[in-house]
């Protein structure tokens, strides 16, 4: 029997073994068959960019480039408009620079809103590539296989929502289980020299493959969409020079968690970080990455390293090697993948690598930085939980094969000297391919055996999406080590009181075989399952595998270049309470702005995460209605101290129940807060939700690149004090009229806008304020909101697209096909109806709304490409009457060698076309 048994047992693993040598010959030749199209697709235009370079350099004569404004200025819709008569240092943090960006990438949850608002502009497809990935609705409790499938389930609704939008669009889409958006990006999109925008903060990571990576509102990323110049204030530049190499414990992690204790949460805000100097050569690809992904925590628009040999060798190892080529030539020729010699930077900061040491941030905030040499006694002096309650390895900044490698070292080293896990320790690999490749090479079966739950492929505890069972009562403090990049308070658990501290993986891995807090993996000592002292050796890792990377399931890898398909159907119900319509913000009426209320005083730091909290509201991202109720939850009010509490004349509520209480009275409000209001995500819901409950004022001394930008792409006027001071001058219930915004609408862009504050007890105090509005963004207000003029532009653009193919018929006369009973114009302006048109003459004119019933048939017009007839009416001349026309139809008898002739009459008219209108 025990033979018999060991003979099964072969036979199973013979079979495994089997199947997965199938599995990955199929993957390979998948693999193999879209590598060269896929390459294709991604790889950045540098014929035209490096063209462009030199005409920036015409117009710039003489300056010295950084890294950063030769990508940005590559990508410029027009150079002359944003760069002629300036100097680089005059540019920097004064000009508008509109954009034209490579690609778009988005997350399910703020894709949701982006995909909204797109379907309300009239395209037939998106005008760039674009890809939505799930990754933020999957809750990370017990592993892979168990979690996945409640979420799918639990999310369908949404899935099938933007998988059927991609499909419509031509977008490409990946599942929910593929991984987390940005480390698929880095292995399949991200291109030295390109330019991406992101709905998400961590969108920046990017840049550890050399490529300006800018995460930005799902508004932004419309604008991009439609191929609608994207603007932002050129950012002043922050030079970081990197000397000496990384020793033993300290990872890229520490280097930029050691920047952060530096450069504060505000230190990077309106900056592009730059990495230079010869430190960067010891780097990994994936290192620089996490690098550039937590830059977004000091407030920085992006980071970007120049191209390296270690970039090279991941684009070659992830499939991209014409990339790398072409990367290789742009930089060789053109000296495009780096800053010019001598190039100036607005501030630089000097780091040598060889004395970074290990360190952890937090809690509550991504900049406290502690060595982890002080670690224990600073746990100490600040009275924080000596015991630790949780270990967390992943998410977006610490997943790649890189960081697996070195974590399971450590904890292969504790295994084999008989240690466990003292609470509970949990991993998520960042990506299918990842997942796959660290089963493959054995890493997945060590950190099981020492007590891991690996988690799905997704952000998961990051994001909030934690489902967890380790009995922490709400509201004890507790700690948590993580290698995630945000820290914010309630964050991860829904706990106020749950400290996490930001650290590398290597560190969390170390720690989670000692409860205490304070152990310091570097120097103290455990003992062993014999009794004897054990010590931890420096982790050792590869950066990258030797025997490649296995693509685990290519189901869920898209087509490199997906054709829109424009039946698709994208429902929505109007009864669900995960989707909902948008309907567009009302346009600015004119005039000053009079007695809106001030909500609420928010004290002290107000995040994305306050305004618009993720975890269980996650759910409600693609319904705006309901995701208004978690509006300022997190915001501490500065009069009482309370968490989520507003006043209304002596009554108490949440936030939210005031601001629906004053919109429904059609009372405007606005907020006042402190410093960086709005850190942290780029959740685009942060604006949209105070602006749908009636807000048209946020004031602040000052606030985060991303939300300030979201504010006015949604029609809400973002104010910083021009004094600090006065914002103890204003307190909620205030009444607030303006004077100086008549002048803004009227292009004074120059002007301070005074706030007039009438007091409860009657008194006025007038409080300056500052304004970052553009041109364009004047245009934004004005309109109600970004989105409402970018709809007004794409319409008009199509129609007059439309009308000069027409233009170019020779021939006049259109081509007409029958699609569902109705006949549809395809090009030319010259249209025949099958059919007779009663009541005119020739010389009539004629105005087709939308679908119109002429004689016993209904007929829609629709131009070439795509339009939706609900948004044009067409205008046309009756230029032939009505006539008798003869066709012959021949039947054949079965049974007769005969013919039959049949003849009938058709009766039609002759219309040309001389006026498309969008409606």
């Amino acid at each position: 029997m025990a033979t018999l048994a060991k003979f099964q047992c072969h036979i199973r693993h013979s079979l495994k073994g089997l199947q997965r040598g199938l599995r990955l010959a199929e993957g390979k030749r998948f693999l193999s068959a879209q590598a060269a199209e896929a390459a294709a697709a991604v790889t950045p235009p540098y014929a035209k960019l490096v063209k462009q370079l030199e005409h920036v350099r015409k117009v710039l004569p003489g300056e010295k480039l950084t890294l950063a404004e030769k990508v940005l200025y590559s990508h410029l819709a027009n150079v002359e408009e944003s760069l002629v008569g300036s100097t680089t240092s005059q540019i920097r943090g004064n000009v508008y620079l509109k954009l034209h960006p490579d690609r778009v990438a988005m997350q399910d949850a703020s894709a949701q809103m982006a995909i909204l608002q797109f379907m309300t502009c009239g395209l037939d497809r998106a005008l760039l590539p674009v890809s939505i990935h799930c990754d933020h609705l999957i809750v990370g409790e017990r592993g892979e296989r168990r979690d996945v499938p409640p979420s799918i389930k639990t999310n369908k609704e949404i899935f099938d929502f933007l998988e059927s939008a991609a499909k419509k669009y031509g977008i490409r889409f990946w599942g929910p289980g593929s991984g987390i958006i940005h480390q698929i990006v880095l292995e399949n999109y991200a291109a030295p020299g390109g330019m991406m925008l992101g709905t998400d903060s961590h969108t920046p990571n990017a840049g550890g493959l050399g490529m300006i990576a800018i995460g930005v509102g799902g508004a932004d990323a419309v604008d991009a969409m439609t191929q609608t110049p994207w603007e932002v204030k050129a950012p002043k530049i922050i030079g970081v020079k990197l000397t000496g190499q990384l020793q033993d414990w300290a990872t890229p992690k520490d280097l930029i968690l050691h920047l952060a204790g530096k450069l504060t949460v505000r230190g990077g805000t309106g900056h592009i970080i730059e990495y230079f100097g010869p430190g960067v050569d010891s780097l990994s690809c994936t290192g620089m990455a996490t690098v550039c992904n937590m830059g977004a925590e000091v407030g920085a628009t992006t980071s970007i390293f120049p191209y390296t040999d270690s970039m090279r060798r991941y684009l070659v190892a992830t499939r991209r090697g014409p990339v790398a080529d072409a990367a290789d030539k742009a930089n060789a020729e053109h000296q495009y993948l780096a800053a010019d010699e001598g190039a100036v930077y607005d501030k630089v900061v000097e780091i040598n690598l060889s004395e970074i040491e290990p360190s952890l941030n937090g809690p509550f905030t991504p900049d406290l930085n502690t060595p982890l040499s002080k670690f224990g006694e600073t746990v100490e002096a600040n009275g924080w939980p000596k015991k630790l309650s949780a270990g967390l390895i992943g998410s977006c900044t610490n997943s790649s094969y890189e960081d697996m490698s070195r974590v399971t070292d450590v904890v292969e080293q504790a295994t084999k000297a008989g240690l466990k896990p003292k609470v509970p320790f949990f991993v998520t690999p960042g990506s299918e391919q990842i997942r796959a490749t660290i089963e493959r090479d054995g890493f997945t079966k060590k950190l099981q055996k020492a007590g891991a739950v690996v988690l799905a492929n997704a952000c998961g505890p990051c994001i909030g999406m934690w489902k967890r069972n380790d009995n922490i009562p709400d509201g004890e403090p507790n700690a948590i080590l993580t290698s995630f990049n945000r820290n914010f308070r309630a964050r991860n658990d829904g706990n106020r009181n749950t400290m996490n501290f930001l650290t590398s993986p290597v560190v969390v891995a170390a720690k989670i075989f000692s409860d205490s807090l304070a152990f310091n993996p570097a120097k103290d000592t455990l003992v062993d399952a014999e009794g004897k002292p054990f010590k931890f050796q420096a982790p050792k890792g590869q950066e990258l595998p030797s025997a490649g990377f296995d693509a685990g399931n290519t189901s869920y890898i898209p087509p490199a270049n997906p054709e829109p398909v424009p039946s698709t159907q994208i429902t929505i119900d109007p009864k669900s309470d995960r989707l909902e319509v948008l309907e567009p913000f009302d346009a600015y009426p004119g005039g000053e702005m009079e007695n809106l209320k001030v909500a609420v005083k928010v004290k002290g730091k107000c995040t994305t995460d306050h305004i618009s909290a993720a975890g269980k509201w996650l759910k409600y991202k693609g319904h705006l209605s309901n995701i208004c109720n978690n509006t300022l939850i997190g915001a501490v009010n500065a009069a009482t101290g309370e968490v989520n509490r507003a006043y209304d004349n002596g009554e108490g509520m949440t936030i939210p129940e005031l601001m629906w209480k004053w919109k429904k009275a059609d009372q405007p409000w606005l907020v006042v807060a402190e410093h960086n209001y709005g850190e942290g995500s780029a959740r685009e819901h942060a604006a949209l939700q105070p602006r749908a409950m009636g807000g048209r004022i946020i004031l602040t001394k000052s606030f985060a690149r991303i939300h300030e930008t979201n504010l006015k792409k949604q029609g809400i006027l973002p104010l910083t004090f021009a004094n600090e001071a006065d914002y103890d001058k204003i307190d909620a219930e205030d009444i607030v009229s303006t004077k100086g915004v008549v002048d803004l609408l009227n292009g004074d862009l120059s002007k301070p806008v005074m706030l007039i504050v009438t007091k409860k007890d009657g008194s006025v105090v007038e409080i300056p304020c500052n304004h970052t509005m553009s041109k364009d963004q004047v245009g934004f207000f004005k309109a109600g909101s970004a989105l409402n003029l970018i709809r007004e532009r794409a319409q008009a653009n199509k129609a007059r697209e439309i009308l000069d193919s027409i233009k170019q018929q020779p021939e006049h006369y259109a081509d007409v096909h029958i699609y569902d009973r109705h006949f549809i114009v395809t090009k030319g302006d010259q249209v025949t109806l099958p059919f007779r048109l009663k009541g005119v003459n020739v010389g009539d004119t004629l105005k087709l709304d939308k679908v119109s019933s002429l004689g016993s048939r209904d007929f829609t017009v629709k131009g070439k490409p795509w339009i939706d007839p609900d948004y044009f009416s067409i205008e046309a001349v009756v230029i032939g009457k009505p006539k008798s026309a003869e066709s012959v139809r021949v039947k054949h008898k079965r049974r007769h060698r005969h013919d039959r002739v049949l003849r009938h009459v058709q009766d039609y008219t002759v219309l040309r076309i001389t006026k498309l209108e969008i409606q």
